[in-house]
């Protein structure tokens, strides 16, 4: 059935976006949405965004008020914060998520606002201009990818591609992949062991970096790649036992053992691929596009960094999908609707949005923004090349409704260092990722009702 942003959400809903219930005795929320008629306006109100650092700064927020004349102000992000604000009735205006796996979470919950009537009537976010990847903003009540809008991407990549520093290949005399076509996930393994350099027991040289945005809807991705799903047609359930997500586990678990690149059990002194990149010391990283707006800064390095496809399973599906599809929603609950979608406009459709992507830092959501894509250096222009041609691979894949991406995780990040370290078998593994996880999103589906 699907969600009804006009419906309050019934307390059990409500109470299933805290983790084991830690808000029980909150107050149920009610009430109706608002709909929207006429003009939307909002000047002279304040809208509150919860958001991360970085996420906007306090020059937007000055511009979005002359632009607007909407105040902003900002709560930083923590889910906590956000469902004790939803508890005592006064909610953000704007928050922000993930696409990819947030969306089908709240949406299921009933505490999304349907953003189909302002996407109607707005002259500055057209439906036809929507890039597809905001569709991993949409969710009918059972599938992700279809039905109504409920956020929209601020900006994207394809995180499955990767970039490859041509010296350190050339270096360790490992062929370049190809420009165009896909190398399959084992000839990518393959490559990052030739790649990988060791010096008195540490690693100073990580061949290849592999791991997503989360690993859960990583390891979703990859199934798919295999040729079969990861989650059960109703999203409840997990499988790591069938061929493919075995395929898919099995891969990533000797990408950990193996040491090419950062994992928990190996990590990256500078907690993310960026820095390490641009030191000579990873030779790939699958940070998807995005990470073309740091390698540009650096003149030396950008010259020598290819974008490469998103690698495959041999005998399964070429997929390239968006793991993040960051961006804002509504809350059904907020006070303030018209005025937070203006800001929502603005957020992604006028001067911040075209700032973006001037900026190399991700792929803009809207189409006719595409051609603000930097492309002025040769290297750039490779680049968009690479990624022009990739766009026609991306596909939505489904997350569960019934648990968040951190909850997984969490479960993950526990049971696979065994595997990772050599003491479990990758099929133990699966077998014990499917009684733990399966044990928690039957507990989400309960209190989803």
């Amino acid at each position: 059935m699907r969600p009804h942003a006009g419906v309050g959400p019934s307390r059990r809903r409500f109470l299933s976006l805290s983790a084991g219930g830690a808000v029980a005795g909150a107050a149920a929320l009610s009430g109706c949405a608002m709909r929207v008629s006429g003009a939307v306006s909002g000047s002279g109100e304040t809208v509150t965004l919860m958001a991360k650092p970085g996420d906007i700064t306090a020059d937007l927020i000055k511009q979005a008020h002359k632009d607007t004349g909407i105040k902003i102000d900002t709560v930083l992000f923590s889910t906590s914060k956000l469902i004790a604000m939803m508890t005592n009735g006064n909610p953000p205006d704007l928050v922000r998520g993930l696409g990819a796996v947030d969306a089908p979470y709240y949406a299921a919950r009933g505490v999304m606002e349907d953003l189909d009537p302002y996407f109607a009537k707005s002259g500055v976010l057209r439906v036809d201009d929507l890039d597809p990847v905001n569709d991993l903003w949409r969710y009918d009540g059972r599938v992700q990818g279809r039905g109504p809008r409920y956020g929209m991407a601020k900006d994207f990549s394809q995180d499955s591609m990767y970039w490859y520093n041509t010296a350190l290949f050339d270096r360790a005399a490992v062929d370049h992949p190809p420009e165009l076509e896909p190398v399959t996930f084992e000839e990518w393994l393959e490559k990052a062991k030739r790649l990988t350099r060791r010096k008195n027991g540490q690693t100073t040289v990580f061949g290849g970096s592999y791991n997503g945005v989360a690993t859960p809807n990583m390891l979703a991705g990859l199934t798919v790649s295999a040729g079969g799903n990861l989650f059960s047609d109703d999203y409840s359930r997990v499988d790591f036992t069938t061929p493919e997500a075995r395929k898919a586990l099995g891969w990533y678990i000797d990408y950990c053992r193996t040491k090419v690149g950062p994992s928990i059990i190996q990590p990256d002194p500078n907690t993310w691929d960026g820095p390490t990149f641009q030191a000579n010391r990873m030779a790939m990283s699958n940070s998807g596009y995005w990470l073309g707006g740091l390698i540009d800064t650096d003149k030396k390095l950008a010259p020598l960094s290819r974008l490469a496809p998103a690698p495959y399973f041999e005998g399964g599906r070429r997929v390239s999908p968006c793991q993040a599809g960051t961006g804002f929603w509504i809350p059904a609950k907020s006070h303030n609707k018209d005025a937070a979608w203006r800001i929502f406009e603005w957020f992604f459709g006028e001067a911040p949005a075209k700032a973006r992507a001037a900026g190399g830092w991700g792929i803009p959501t809207l189409k006719s923004l595409r051609s603000l894509m930097p492309a002025q250096e040769s290297y750039q222009k490779r680049a968009l090349k690479v990624q022009d041609e990739e766009l026609k691979h991306f596909s939505v894949i489904g997350f569960t409704p019934y648990a968040t991406a951190d909850a997984l995780l969490g479960i993950f990040n526990q049971i696979a260092p065994a595997a990772m370290n050599g003491a479990m078998s990758v099929d133990t593994l699966a077998g014990r990722l499917n009684s733990a996880m399966n044990d928690q999103l039957k507990r989400g589906k309960e209190q989803v009702g």
